[in-house]
């Protein structure tokens, strides 16, 4: 039996893996050189380099890691360094649309134009005003002005001239009066010898006879029909001065802005819908000059000169290389642009200049970072992003339009062309689920670039661990590391992967370690970190954290809960759990009983009766129940009732790493042999008896530890735990010195009967030929506690049935009395 302890005893080399620190050929962190690199994620930096070079629709890429694993900070780096190296994308501009005023128009330029054209533009509406004002103010117009008024004057005089004429020859006169022309018939009569003409009065007109009036009514008629062709053509004349006048007036404009507007045309104009639009401005400002003039002449007039401004939309620096635009907050109108409104006067007022960009906008002919969980909190974003990738346009909507219930009118910027690389961060959950509910999802982003959770730990990643504690260290202005500290930093990322040969990626957890432990050094006025700094930093990282941890220690420590740490118990065991929460994670011990006794329900756990137990768990006493089988059933039956109890335990179980646990506890119980209580147990079982790996190797046995610690080391404690789980063994310094001491110890066993032996002293037992056990081994005793069972439910059974049979024949005996009687 000695000889089993000391087979299966793990030797303190093999409780965690050291940092071979002798190969490291630096003395403190400050002596080596930071090359940036990401380590450990070579798959994930191949995939973003290939996908970051892609220039495809489609081809955007979906960052795949845990928070902390550098993921962000890698893309990020990795995105502005190509960025640099591409061109600057065009500026976006919008202009008022002088056709369709309801849908602005958009116009690009070459990159770093867009805000010097908008600068020249509101120069040029300045220049405007005081050039057409001096245009207008000059006696050449006035004297062109005139000459026109005195031509359509002499043409109206010679037109009422001879239209007085007519109505002369005919006898009449006309008349001009409020109420329009009158033609008054003429008296001839004799003044002083003389042939005058007098306008008839109305009782003269009324005395005359019916055929005279007639004839004078014809006569007017005619004259009133000549009196409408001449207005018509004086009206003629007048719209001919207008017309005339204002083409003097778009000649004086036109002669005056041509130089302004020319100039800009030869500097920026160099797209057609530029200078389509810079036409379009001309003919508004010659066909609105008068405001231009009365803004030059008297100041205090309010003109809006508005819609000749130009919306710098969104303008790039040539210098930059392509933008890259990361949205920590990507609502719809954040990441797609708005139009927004002003209120005057109670109304709501918006032109083309109000048209804001969003991320996407600015990100246009570059690069667009966004986190997956911030973007799905905003479906419409997410939707929008989408249609924009699609259609690979930008249309500007704001949501009143997809969520109103009647149409409001609203301006409809022309869309922008869409040319973009989007790289989305995200968690494994989120991109499985969109990869299986979204079927667009997988179309757009074509790219998967995943980011391990950890990493092999060998020489070369040790080194380039040493090289990131370098690089933060220096960056963040810390103390540089020792050899022995970046030792203790490597064995830290080796505990948070559970593992000897594998490192954690997650570098969040490794800079929080780095600060702290340059804290603690700073406190001892160091000017290196040390190793003894980076245990602090972690034994203080834990206990801020262990508050739970430390509660249910107390309890233990009260005698609250009942945890047995030396002497031996028939059908009692120690077995480990864990306990997880989002920020510590701790082992503690479980008091587990059994009992055993006559009856057909076989094994039972009594958790499982009340639903306090998962699936797993359930899979777990399943197979127990099968091993019990395979071992002692095959020459008879299994004739027991057993109860399995989580002794003090109020919340569900859940994992298979408690079933050699209660596979050992319920074999105590039937082979009376009692259970050392200074050893806890964890690790899974398989129907043949072998032991299974199980998780949380190490704070299960700190757990433990912890609580012999309490009660007194004796160094017969100990834990029994899988083979297979010594790679990932990376215990605490404590725990090691202790083993280091013969105080506490550890066994890693491959099946069932290697641990009996260890938990009960006595050996399981070998079957012979005849496939009996020896009677004084564990197995034997369980088969002979098996059999006695079967035999006295056997002779219950046969008793039972002779008094039923006795029953049934008094029953029938009286039954045959009465009818005989």
């Amino acid at each position: 039996m000695s000889s089993l302890l000391e087979e299966k005893r793990v030797p303190k080399e093999s409780l965690r893996f050291k940092s071979p620190i002798e190969k490291f050929d630096f003395i403190t962190t400050a002596d080596l050189v930071s090359d940036k690199r990401l380590i450990g994620q070579e798959r994930a930096a191949k995939s973003v380099s290939f996908g970051l070079s892609l220039d495809k629709k489609g081809y955007n890429i979906f960052v795949v890691g845990n928070p902390g694993s550098g993921r962000m900070t890698y893309a990020m780096r990795q995105i502005e360094a190509r960025a640099k190296k591409l061109p600057a994308p065009d500026d976006w501009l919008y202009v008022h649309n002088f056709d369709n005023p309801s849908s602005p128009m958009e116009i690009n330029m070459p990159a770093g134009e867009g805000k010097r054209f908008a600068r020249s533009i509101t120069e040029v509406i300045e220049e405007l005003k005081s050039t057409l004002s001096k245009a207008f103010e000059d006696s050449q117009y006035e004297d062109a002005k005139a000459q026109l008024v005195k031509e359509f004057q002499e043409q109206v005089n010679e037109l009422m001239e001879r239209l007085r004429n007519i109505a002369q020859q005919n006898g009449f006169i006309i008349k001009r009066t409020p109420q329009g022309f009158v033609n008054i018939p003429l008296v001839k009569i004799e003044q002083e010898g003389k042939v005058v003409y007098r306008e008839m009065q109305q009782e003269e007109f009324e005395a005359l006879s019916d055929e005279e009036r007639k004839r004078l009514q014809e006569i007017s008629e005619k004259i009133s029909q000549h009196t409408l062709d001449t207005l018509r053509r004086i009206r003629d004349l007048e719209k001919g001065l207008k017309d005339r006048i204002r083409e003097l007036e778009r000649n004086i404009s036109r002669n005056a802005i041509n130089p302004i507007l020319n100039e800009v045309r030869e500097k920026y104009a160099k797209s057609e819908k530029l200078s389509k639009w810079l036409d379009s401005m001309e003919e508004d400002v010659i066909k609105n000059f008068n405001i231009f003039v009365a803004a030059a002449r008297d100041e205090s007039i309010e003109v809006d000169f508005g819609k000749y401004m130009v919306n710098v939309f969104v303008s790039n620096d040539p210098d930059e290389g392509a933008p890259v635009v990361r949205k920590s907050n990507p609502t719809y109108y954040n990441l797609m642009g708005k139009v927004e409104y002003e209120s005057r006067q109670g109304h709501l007022y918006t032109d083309f200049r109000k048209i804001v960009a969003g991320a996407i906008h600015r990100a246009n002919g570059g690069y667009l970072v966004l986190e997956a969980e911030e973007l799905l909190r905003q479906y419409l974003s997410y939707d929008a992003l989408k249609r924009a990738l699609k259609d690979d346009q930008l249309t500007i909507e704001n949501l009143g339009e997809q969520l109103g219930f009647i149409p409001v009118s609203s301006l409809r910027p022309e869309p922008i062309p869409l040319n973009i690389k989007v790289v989305i961060v995200g968690t494994r959950l989120i991109y499985y689920l969109l990869s299986l509910y979204d079927k667009e999802f997988s179309e757009l982003f074509k790219i998967k670039a995943d980011f391990d959770v950890d990493m092999p730990r060998n020489e070369a990643t040790e080194y380039d661990m040493a090289i990131f504690v370098a690089e933060y260290t220096q960056q963040e202005n810390l103390l540089p590391f020792d050899r022995e500290a970046v030792g203790e930093v490597i064995e830290f990322a080796s505990r948070l992967a559970d593992h000897q040969r594998r490192m954690t990626t997650q570098m969040n957890k490794i800079t929080e370690v780095l600060i702290e432990a340059t804290a603690w050094a700073k406190e001892e006025d160091k000017e290196v970190v040390e190793a003894t700094h980076v245990r602090k930093a972690v034994s203080e990282m834990r206990y801020r954290v262990s508050l739970i941890e430390d509660r249910m220690f107390k309890a233990f420590e009260d005698g609250i809960l009942r945890v047995e740490a030396d002497g031996e118990r028939v059908g009692q065991i120690n077995g480990l759990t864990v306990i997880g929460m989002r920020d510590h994670t701790f082992g503690h011990p479980v008091r587990i009983t059994s009992n055993v006794y006559m009856g057909q329900e076989g094994v039972v756990n009594i958790e499982r009766e009340v639903k306090l137990t998962g699936p797993i768990h359930n899979k777990g006493l399943m197979i127990l129940s099968s091993y019990l089988g395979k071992k002692y059933a095959q020459d008879m039956p299994l004739t027991l009732s057993a109860r399995i109890a989580f002794e003090q335990t109020y919340e569900e179980i859940e994992g298979d790493s408690a079933s050699s646990t209660e596979l050992y506890c319920l074999l105590s119980s039937l082979s009376n042999y009692p259970l050392k209580q200074g050893i806890a147990v964890t690790g899974s079982v398989d129907q043949f008896g072998n032991i299974q790996p199980i998780g949380g190797v190490n704070e299960k046995i700190e757990g433990f530890f912890r609580y012999c610690k309490l009660r007194g080391l004796t160094g017969k404690q100990g834990v029994v735990i899988p083979k297979q789980n010594l790679i990932h063994l990376m215990l605490d310094h404590e725990v090691i010195e202790a083993v280091e001491n013969g105080e506490f110890n550890i066994w890693a066993i491959e099946t069932v009967d290697q641990g009996l032996e260890i938990l009960t002293g006595v050996p399981a037992g070998v079957p012979d030929e005849s496939g009996e056990y020896p009677k004084d081994s564990v197995h034997g005793k369980v088969k002979e506690k098996l059999r006695s069972l079967m035999e006295e439910a056997a002779k219950l059974r046969r008793k039972l049935r002779k008094k039923e049979k006795d029953e049934n024949d008094e029953e029938n005996d009286e039954k045959n009395n009465d009818e005989k009687e």
